[in-house]
């Protein structure tokens, strides 16, 4: 058998895929290696005799070519810190998470680590000053953020998605939220329109993506031309023992990160505000769940120029097969995320005792 074909009967359908898409910031060269394999295939059919004196030299550099499209998939489907899905960050096991969290959501969780004056610093980057705008906002949970969105949007303008059923309950009963269109939905492949809206937001939710890159190419998505996507999310940790906890429970990314994946996507003039709480001083070495609210502009209409393989299944799915081995994950990841439910108790007690004439806060 020709060792060209031969290489791409070993290539992978996801690695296919990525190799035959115009993939301009995965991997520039993968596209061009393709090409020259379809290109080489066509001319072995006119000069099967002179092809074959070429064939090892390319193989091997079709080899190169091939793990380099095997990265670009795999870049796509894992965090770029470290390669791997934390134990939260898994669609499953953060539907569970948040299905006892919600119980208290709006009375503990947010208290500690996403308050109103920190919502309303963080959406003043949405230019959200036009009552007639259409917002959707994505993870949007028990309409925490929402009700900020409503507060310079007309309700009926905006529309709220959430994967929880749980989540969404608490938002379906807040009154300042009656009018809002409530939709149960994945975040990565948002049951939206293209060009629908004149806003997207997000806040608190890319920290349970197992593909933020995707959840962000579909911001792109749903985003008319001209139109403002917001990401409000986590800053990773640089204090040992706060990144441990943070990389155990789930996805802490980097503002470098958020950059690289708004840009990816297609958004330009790329911004990022540093919010947090008054109580830690700007004290940012411990990761902050909420720490900086992004922004990017949409200006061109239609889908992302970034193309992805097709969406793989749910990537906690080999521990679902095994209930213990799920609980266990639920159970060990609960517990790292107790770490940041103690922290802010900390921070706030710091505050008060800590003189601000004193360095080393």
């Amino acid at each position: 058998m020709d060792m060209i074909a031969a290489e791409i009967k070993r290539m992978s359908p996801s690695t296919l895929i990525a190799a035959t898409s115009p993939c301009p910031v995965y991997c520039p060269r993968h596209t061009a290696s393709t090409r020259i394999v379809v290109q080489r295939l066509r001319a072995q059919a006119k000069r099967p005799d002179a092809f074959h004196a070429a064939d090892r030299r390319h193989s091997l550099a079709m080899q190169r070519g091939r793990n380099t499209a095997v990265c670009s998939a795999a870049s796509a489907q894992a965090d770029s810190r470290s390669g791997k899905i934390r134990l939260i960050q898994h669609k499953e096991e953060a539907f569970w998470f948040y299905r006892f969290l919600s119980i208290f959501y709006d009375t503990i969780v947010n208290p500690g680590h996403w308050t109103e004056d920190m919502r309303t610093d963080a959406l003043t980057v949405a230019e959200l000053n036009d009552a007639n705008l259409k917002v959707c906002d994505v993870g949007g949970g028990t309409g925490f953020c929402t009700l900020g969105v409503v507060e310079t949007v007309k309700p009926e303008n905006v529309t709220l998605v959430d994967q929880s059923p749980h989540q969404l309950s608490k938002a379906k009963a807040k009154p300042a939220l009656q009018r809002v269109t409530i939709k149960e939905g994945d975040a990565e492949d948002l049951p939206l329109p293209t060009d629908g809206f004149d806003r997207y937001v997000s806040a608190g939710s890319i920290e349970y993506w197992p593909d933020p890159q995707r959840g962000i190419r579909e911001a792109y998505r749903v985003v008319k031309s001209g139109g403002l996507a917001c990401l409000i999310g986590p800053v990773h940790p640089t204090f040992w023992l706060s990144r441990f906890f943070a990389d155990v429970w789930m996805l802490f990314p980097t503002e470098a990160e958020y950059k690289e994946w708004f840009t990816k996507a297609g958004f330009e003039d790329v911004q990022i505000k540093r919010i947090g709480p008054k109580w830690y001083r700007g004290v940012r070495r411990h990761g902050l769940i909420m720490g900086c609210s992004v922004t990017g502009r949409k200006t061109k209409a239609g889908d992302s120029p970034l193309q992805l393989p097709p969406k793989p299944l749910e990537t906690s799915g080999k521990s679902r097969s095994n209930p213990l081995l799920f609980v266990l994950r639920l159970l060990l990841g609960s517990t790292a995320g107790f770490y940041y439910f103690v922290l802010p108790v900390y921070m706030w007690i710091k505050d008060k005792v800590w003189p601000r004439s004193m360095p080393g806060f």
